[in-house]
């Protein structure tokens, strides 16, 4: 924050203006605050002179050794403007600090400076605070949103038990025929363009599922149909948007021989599999089916019940008055934006790559994720101001509570939960959102 802010003082360094009252002033427009501290007197001394320590050091002046220039020649040479800036900037937070304590505001936003005056005498400065918006709730209460009822078919079970099926599926080798659509092909392979092999085109026993669309157009569906130890040359083109430039829309010849299939082998739900499934007490179909549908029923509760909230709090918002700052919306798309570059970093994929992807930009990201950043803001003020009016509370001991089990529920000790988290103030305020939220589907039943 302090450095952010001392980069805006010496950017306000033309907007000084004569100096007036030492006394702290503050001016309300909305929501954002102006606060004036003016710093002099010994603080502003004290501050001259550890900046004159700081350029004392590499300040260079004929007849005097490096970081031995006196103070009477140093300003002579250089002047005593010279100080003023590091001087002030080493009293930014300071200032901030004293803003702050004195004017009891709670910012929402990082504040920003400048400079009203500046001079021997002292400095001056302005901090624009932003404070929460004031937010009015005409109505909150008996809305009538009922949530939606969860069921599971037999056919989802069905489907999920398929999926279970395919995901425990055993490779055996194919004795005898030809290679086959869903079969597993290992291959020897090497391409040529022109006759002359090129860079990545070739593997040695490479397991190729064949309809899986791995390589390039018609490579798979020439391979169908080669038996073991067979030998055969694919003429095949590389797509004209082929990411390597030399071979885009190039013609080329791949060598391939088939070494091995294997073919997929649907498991049967017999003792075998049920031990190798590992589930504790499921060893019938039957079980396994219930198994399943609780397991559904579980994530299609969970889903329901977030498409619930939402409901009632988009219901809600359509009755409340708030002008948010731009600011906050920025910052809430600022998070957005991180969260969803770690969730990209964990599928390997960076930003750069993502933009070439979807042929996008920083910016174009940035604007899709205006209305979210905006909604998440507004249900943020709306909830703090209705658990103001229902006075929520949340005691330190339900928030320690809360966070024990937090801590064990993510294998980490408290202390470093709360590190993480952002401490028990953070714990406390979540537990009072959720109790709010709590308290509006009651009242919205």
């Amino acid at each position: 924050m302090a450095k952010d802010m001392k980069k805006t003082t010496k950017e306000s360094k033309s907007k000084e203006v004569e100096s007036s009252k030492k006394e702290t002033k503050k001016e309300k427009k909305n929501n954002i605050h102006e606060i004036t501290i003016k710093i002099e007197g010994k603080e502003w001394n004290a501050a001259l002179d550890k900046a004159f320590a700081t350029k004392q050091k590499t300040a260079k002046v004929d007849g005097f050794r490096k970081g031995k220039v006196p103070r009477d020649i140093y300003e002579k040479h250089f002047g005593k403007e010279s100080l003023f800036l590091d001087a002030a900037d080493s009293l930014i937070q300071e200032a901030y600090v004293k803003a702050i304590n004195e004017s009891k505001l709670i910012p929402v936003l990082q504040p920003s400076v400048d400079l009203k005056s500046l001079d021997e005498n002292g400095v001056e400065f302005v901090f624009k605070i932003t404070t929460k918006p004031e937010v009015k709730i005409n109505k909150y209460k008996g809305l009538n949103i009922k949530p939606e009822k969860v069921e599971v078919t037999e056919e989802e079970i069905n489907h999920e038990l398929g999926h279970l099926l395919e995901k425990y599926t055993e490779l055996v080798i194919k004795e005898d025929g030809s290679v086959e659509k869903g079969d597993i092909a290992i291959i020897d392979f090497e391409g040529f363009k022109d006759g002359v092999a090129f860079d990545g085109g070739k593997g040695e026993n490479y397991s190729l599922e064949i309809g899986s669309n791995t390589f390039i157009p018609g490579f798979e569906e020439k391979v169908i149909g080669m038996k073991v130890g067979e030998e055969k040359d694919l003429d095949l083109e590389f797509p004209k948007d082929y990411g390597v430039k030399d071979l885009a829309g190039a013609k080329v010849v791949f060598k391939v021989k088939v070494n091995e299939i294997k073919q997929k082998q649907t498991r049967e739900l017999d003792e075998e599999f049920f031990e190798d499934l590992g589930m504790e007490g499921i060893d019938t179909e039957d079980k396994l089916k219930e198994e399943i549908k609780n397991s559904i029923k579980a994530q299609k509760e969970m889903d329901a019940e977030n498409r619930y909230i939402d409901k009632i709090l988009e219901e809600v918002s359509k009755n409340v008055e708030v002008d948010i700052p731009e600011g906050m919306v920025s910052e809430e798309v600022n998070r957005l934006m991180s969260r969803f570059e770690e969730q990209m970093k964990m599928q390997g994929i960076s930003l750069d790559l993502y933009y070439q992807f979807t042929n996008s930009s920083e910016k174009d990201l940035r604007n899709q994720m205006e209305k979210e950043a905006y909604a998440n803001v507004l249900y943020r003020l709306m909830l703090e101001e209705i658990s103001i009016l229902e006075k929520v509370q949340v005691t330190e001991k339900e928030a320690l509570e809360e966070a024990e089990e937090l801590a064990k529920k993510y294998q980490m000790e408290k202390d470093e939960f709360l590190e993480k988290f952002g401490g028990i103030e953070m714990v406390q305020y979540d537990l009072e959102m959720r109790k709010t939220i709590e308290l509006l589907k009651e009242f919205n039943k």
